[in-house]
């Protein structure tokens, strides 16, 4: 990415960002068709990959959504690292987690030290399911609480960034996918 984006996710009500002030400020605005909360991209902040599984006859297909993310946060968890772990009980949510992507933790969802580092979202059709990923390289929530309107947030903890380069982190996630 070359610019900074807002991506609101599709559970999200109008969260009154201003589309004018947005683009005057170089920052595009759009909504993603899967997740609940906003994740803040600017050049350098993250890594994001979209995965496809088809329906009929792969092996990492599972009817249980939220089991159906477990491979996704192990191949995750392998790029990472070895302390990292891979989150498999119900969504957790917190006062943020509607609002900010980070803020929640959700079935599949990787975390170092107990903090969000790779977050998902799936979004299911009769053929398939799109697994919307992103592993943080820095946890900066402070545009966030700028464009969502969320004074009096304390998101500073609930995530934490990888210590690698992005070039590294994608080549390990090419190499460990299944």
């Amino acid at each position: 990415m070359d610019r900074p984006a807002l991506v609101l996710g599709s559970a999200q009500a109008d969260v009154g960002v201003d589309p004018d002030r947005a683009a005057a400020a170089g920052i595009d605005v759009v909504r993603r068709r899967s997740g609940g909360g906003a994740v803040w991209l600017a050049p350098g902040s993250l890594v994001w990959a979209d995965l496809y599984i088809p329906r009929t006859d792969d092996p990492l297909w599972d009817d249980d959504v939220g089991r159906s993310m477990w491979w996704v946060g192990e191949t995750w968890s392998s790029v990472v690292g070895p302390d990292a772990e891979v989150w498999r009980g119900a969504m957790v949510e917190t006062a943020w987690s509607r609002q900010v992507c980070f803020a929640g933790l959700g079935p599949g969802e990787v975390t170092l030290g107990g903090r969000k580092v790779v977050g998902i979202s799936q979004r299911r059709t009769g053929e398939g399911a799109l697994f919307q990923t992103a592993c943080l390289l820095q946890w900066d929530p402070a545009p966030l609480v700028e464009w969502l309107g969320l004074e009096g947030a304390e998101l500073g903890d609930v995530a934490v960034a990888v210590d690698r380069p992005a070039a590294d982190v994608e080549s390990a996630l090419v190499d460990a996918l299944p």
